[in-house]
């Protein structure tokens, strides 16, 4: 039996929905848990009303961008390409929304159930995280197959579609920008008055911007994480999908168009499987009876113990690591079975199951290979930390380093991933085309975990907030010890899911530009044409443009905190002593303000530079300019995320006692390296795969519109 498209998209269709009803139920476990006492119920508030006030602002000022884009589509292009420009933008911020909400409300829960153990802390965190990444998978699916099933399945239709992509992507880039810019102007100020100035611990109540950086965890590395991965993996399934309409004839590209969905539909199983490996496990101390009535909760937790990870109490950071590890590999051993019957069930050869295996052998590889060198349990982290001995310059020379020797596996492993989907697609169907469509396939099996994966990422922030919210609210050192075990292994798996996210972009990249090729009639790129080389090198510019924007937006808005915070240190009687009360809302007011008037420039470039190049130069100029874009972006993303994050733990690594621990001039040393790599890993490097991804669909949306330039060589 070999399945119709419109068979395929109904599966996913209705895998979308499994997904939201894991989604409810998951958020009503969540929820369920205890909230502490009162004071960490008023410190939790505190950071909902933050985040909830920042991401509502943002959010209207996107709506405004949405809504003159919209009006330009519609005008120049179609009306049905404008329909779903809209529809990606709604459901990529209700994700993100979603996401957010549930985690503001999980940190304080997480803090509570940590003080009855690890591993109901580890819950509880992890089953925040797996809403996000559910939510994302879910809203995904089912906003592409209403839309697919609205055009009627009519593949000449399929370049409406993109717009879902460029919808997902203009908030993606505005939620991790605005999101990036506010976390890290509250880190920063936080850490420059209180570690380094004052010498108080990280968290003090006593920090006036302690609230506005915790609400920054969650805007940033919550609702902007989910929103770009969103747009990743929503990017992936369109390139797929509109390169395969390309191939072959009608019923043979209909197969084409499907697999992707179908594969995505078996990912959210898959998915669901390696979620149940960390949350399956319950405790009679801190789950309530009346949930475990639930008939279908009763039932899901009879599944098999031998697949559930039960942290021990004193667990180290590689048996942390090894739990969260095991439930990704889980999740892809499944999706190699399910994408095989998949790929039957399809009609397809049988190569393109191997591009499967082949885009989750590449996301794992490159997963694996960011945690080496962000995890202070190896080497390089460990390095840094040593040169911290020897104080902060060498510390940075060291931390930068590590970042640049760290982009020498990601980018190996992506190009054997291309060369080997090209290889295997042209195996099958003896077309480069074909190749071009099982390289958006790999794509689309790197990213077919992603409800998973991206759980291991967004659970970080809520462990960080449970460490903050023990700290202000005096809980016992165990529980603060538990709290700050979980937020170093956060530190570890946001560090992976940056990887994953810019290494699963690169493929979707790929796959965008070939479309836009397509799309725009291109038949033969010449790299000595008088417009490609140019094209290439401001492509090649264009992310150290970017981030010279991001960073010195943290660098401005951390400026007025740093100034803010040393006001009140100086004119709040009794701050300091701890029998003043420090103003939170003034802080985060300045991070909400700052944020939001600093995105709107590098937001905008990326729109308006491809349009610009496209009209200007043309379009042969346009793809060089993607090429560079891609390249250079990589590399740098890679660097910086991975430079922050080893800079990161190696202050986690000094504060577990080595070097002299806490306090001593090592950790002194390494405050200003972690502060050097906050906008390093938070703002600009995870923002650059958004960016690479947004210039791509942007020109494939256009494409048709682009000529010879106004140049006209």
């Amino acid at each position: 039996m070999v399945l119709q498209t419109s068979a395929s998209v109904v599966i996913a269709l209705i895998m979308g929905f499994v997904g939201v009803g894991f989604v409810l139920w998951e958020t009503r476990r969540v929820l369920s848990y205890d909230q502490g006492n009162a004071l960490m119920r008023k410190i939790s508030l505190a950071i909902q009303e933050g985040a909830s006030a920042f991401l509502s602002r943002e959010y209207r000022v996107i709506a405004i961008f949405v809504s003159i884009v919209a009006a330009v589509i519609s005008l120049f292009l179609q009306w049905q390409t404008a329909l779903c420009f809209v529809v990606g933008a709604i459901a990529s911020a209700g994700a993100g929304y979603l996401g957010m909400y549930v985690a503001v409300r999980a940190n304080v829960r997480t803090a509570a159930a940590a003080s009855s153990g690890l591993h109901e802390g580890l819950r509880v965190a992890f089953g925040s995280g797996a809403i996000m990444g559910m939510a994302v998978v879910s809203f995904s699916l089912i906003g592409m197959t209403v839309l697919y099933l609205l055009f009627n399945g009519n593949p000449a239709q399929l370049t409406y579609i993109t717009g879902f992509g460029f919808g997902a992507s203009s908030i993606a880039l505005f939620a991790r920008v605005g999101g990036g810019i506010y976390t890290k102007a509250a880190d920063v100020g936080a850490d420059l008055v209180g570690k380094v100035e004052k010498g108080i611990p990280e968290d003090d109540p006593r920090n006036p911007a302690v609230i506005a950086d915790n609400v920054g965890d969650n805007v940033g590395d919550v609702a902007g994480m989910g929103a770009d991965l969103f747009e990743s993996y929503s990017g992936s399934i369109i390139a797929a999908a509109t390169l395969g309409a390309a191939l072959g004839s009608a019923d043979s590209s209909a197969a084409f168009i499907g697999l992707p969905f179908l594969v995505a539909s078996v990912g959210v199983i898959s998915s669901l499987f390696g979620i149940y490996m960390v949350i399956g496990q319950e405790s009679d101390v801190t789950q309530p009876r009346t949930f475990l009535s639930n008939s279908f909760t009763h039932r899901f937790a009879r599944l098999p113990r031998q697949f559930v990870a039960k942290i021990d109490e004193n667990a180290s950071l590689e048996d942390l690591l090894a739990a969260l590890r095991r439930s990704v590999w889980g999740a892809s051993v499944v999706i190699l079975g399910l994408s095989l019957l998949a790929v039957l069930l399809s009609g397809v050869d049988f190569n393109y199951w191997l591009v499967i295996l082949v885009g989750l052998i590449a996301g794992n590889a490159i997963a694996y290979a960011t945690e080496y060198f962000t995890s202070y349990t190896d080497k390089p982290t460990q390095a840094i930390a040593k040169a911290t001995q020897t104080g902060a310059a060498t510390t940075i020379i060291q931390g930068i380093a590590v970042g640049m020797m760290s982009t020498v596996l990601p980018v190996l492993t992506v190009a054997m991933a291309i060369l080997l989907s090209i290889w295997l697609g042209y195996k099958a169907d003896g077309t480069i085309a074909a190749g071009l469509y099982a390289v958006a396939l790999a794509g689309v099996g790197m990213l077919s975990t992603l409800g998973v994966t991206l759980a291991t990422d967004a659970y970080g922030p809520v462990a960080d907030n449970a460490g903050g919210i023990a700290e202000m609210s005096g809980l016992p050192k165990e529980v603060r010890h538990r709290t700050d075990a979980l937020d170093s292994l956060g530190n570890t798996t946001a560090a992976t899911g940056k990887g994953f996210a810019i290494g699963s972009a690169v493929l979707t990249a790929l796959a965008l530009l070939a479309a836009y090729v397509t799309a725009a009639k291109i038949d033969n790129l010449n790299i000595l044409g008088p417009t490609m080389l140019p094209g290439i090198l401001i492509g090649a510019m264009m992310p150290y443009l970017f981030s010279a924007l991001t960073m010195m937006a943290v660098g401005k808005a951390a400026h007025e905190i740093v100034l803010e915070v040393r006001r009140q240190f100086h004119e709040i009687p009794g701050l300091m002593e701890g029998t003043g009360e420090p103003d939170y809302k003034t802080c985060v007011a300045i991070s909400t303000e700052s944020a939001l008037r600093e995105m709107i420039l590098p937001g905008s470039l990326a729109v308006v530079v491809p349009l610009v190049i496209g009209f200007v130069l043309g379009k042969e100029a346009l793809a060089g300019m993607l090429v560079g874009t891609m390249s250079s972006g990589f590399l740098l993303a890679v660097m910086m995320a991975n430079a922050g994050g080893a800079w990161d733990n190696a202050k986690k690594w000094i504060e577990t006692g080595q070097y002299g621990g806490k306090g001593s001039d090592a950790h002194k040393a390494a405050v200003v390296g972690d502060t050097v790599g906050d906008p390093f890993k938070d703002t600009s490097g995870p923002s650059l795969n958004i960016l690479i991804k947004l210039m791509t669909i942007v020109s494939l949306v256009f494409a048709t519109s682009f000529g010879t330039g106004w140049l006209n060589f």
